[in-house]
């Protein structure tokens, strides 16, 4: 049974939302969102179980495990079907894959999540087009979300980016740019005031002004 303990009300989830807190039964036990607090969690839904998208992204994500982990980030997923359905699910994976899937998958089956993040609509019958993402930060607030069709299958090392964007632009006062990956410069966080501006001295228009990943020296 899932319960639902902070409605999100009556719109979806926006970027800078808190994410609704849920109890749910999970195929390692029962969870709540908020057992997450203190680390950067990636809750995805995906579409039902037993089917060639959604088995390619859990051997994916099966794989990458250890790359979301080096990022103190932990993996969660959800859909509609039953928990045993899930878990004869990834005992077909264990036996037809070799992978080993150790992160939860939350049982939705009243679809109470799906509707509180808006991974689908208040009137839907099923869940067929849940396939989005929420990367929510140690604060449960939701900094980031992607949202792809039944038919399109995510990139693991996009997800991977951006965690690792947005831990970075937490840690230090810069942004990333476009197709930005970890060791690669970033660029200066933009003034806002322009006694700041005048002020700065460093090399580059001011409005785009590239310098070194801050944590790119432990590399």
């Amino acid at each position: 049974m899932t319960i639902l303990i902070e409605p999100s009300g009556p719109r979806a989830l926006r970027i800078g939302d808190a994410a609704p807190n849920f109890h749910a039964r999970t195929t390692m036990g029962d969870v709540s969102l908020a057992d997450y607090r203190g680390r950067w969690l990636v809750l995805f839904s995906h579409p039902a179980d037993f089917t060639p998208v959604c088995t390619s992204e859990f051997v994916a994500l099966s794989a990458a495990a250890p790359r979301f982990a080096a990022l103190d980030c932990a993996l969660l997923a959800v859909s509609v079907d039953s928990l045993y359905a899930h878990l004869g699910w990834l005992a077909a994976i264990q036996q037809h894959f070799g992978v080993h899937v150790d992160f939860p998958i939350v049982e939705d089956s009243s679809m109470v999540i799906g509707k509180a993040f808006g991974m689908i609509g208040e009137g839907a019958l099923d869940a067929a087009t849940m396939r989005s993402t929420y990367f929510i930060d140690p604060h449960g607030i939701v900094r980031a979300q992607t949202c792809y069709p039944a038919t399109v299958g995510r990139s693991v090392d996009e997800m991977l980016r951006i965690v690792a964007a947005l831990r970075r632009v937490d840690a230090h006062d810069v942004v990333t740019p476009a197709g930005w990956q970890p060791g690669e410069p970033v660029l200066r966080a933009p003034h806002q005031d322009a006694a700041s501006l005048a002020a700065d001295a460093a090399p580059g228009p001011w409005f785009h002004r590239l310098c070194p990943d801050p944590e790119a020296s432990g590399r």
